[in-house]
């Protein structure tokens, strides 16, 4: 029988054991892909530019945890689920932000806004997707000065959009996936999508 030279058996060895690793992942954590890659600083200083995230699945709507309603406990050095989602309003990657707080179809939630985040608006008239378009979360990057619906990036975050919570940061490992995409080498088929 022929030996398999070391260079080839090695790089097997490394291909097959970030396939299992991909495979663990995405069972436990019941999405795929089971990691995405930080592009820009709007989470900043809790996640940074080049973290690889480790994702959950996230289940009903009652599975999100809002900074309104969590409660003393933090999650990324804030109160609040952080979601990955992704929105027919944006154009470009996931995008990974706090949930701030769930409004209602048709709600004039200028009232329930931190006044510090709503970019000088004085009533809803001013503020941009306000009343709600649609029932979905006010989301903010920690980083962001203003709420992502008030600086009209997206409207309200559907439950649908929502496609994972943040779970665990691995620092500096999503370098190498930010590299790859500058370059054009990286696609979503790479398993770890970007997220500003």
């Amino acid at each position: 029988m022929p030996t398999v030279p070391e260079p080839l058996r090695g790089a097997a060895l490394g291909v097959g054991t970030v396939l299992l690793v991909f495979s663990v992942l995405t069972a436990v954590s019941g999405v795929w892909p089971p990691m995405v890659a930080v592009e820009s600083p709007s989470m900043h200083p809790n996640l940074q530019t080049g973290d690889l995230v480790v994702v959950t699945a996230v289940g009903d709507e009652s599975a999100v945890v809002t900074s309104r309603e969590a409660d003393a406990r933090t999650h990324f050095g804030g109160r609040g689920d952080v979601v990955v989602f992704d929105t027919p309003d944006w154009r470009g990657s996931p995008i990974i932000h706090r949930a701030m707080f769930h409004v209602e179809a048709g709600e004039n939630w200028y009232d329930r806004a931190n006044a510090s985040a709503v970019g000088g608006a004085d009533d809803c008239a001013e503020l941009a997707n306000c009343p709600a378009p649609r029932a979905g979360y006010i989301t903010k990057g920690d980083n962001n000065p203003v709420y992502d619906q008030a600086a009209g990036r997206v409207g309200p975050v559907s439950q649908e959009w929502v496609r994972a919570e943040a779970a665990v940061r691995i620092p500096e490992l999503g370098r190498v996936r930010l590299l790859l995409q500058r370059s054009g080498v990286a696609t979503v088929a790479a398993g770890v999508p970007a997220a500003g």
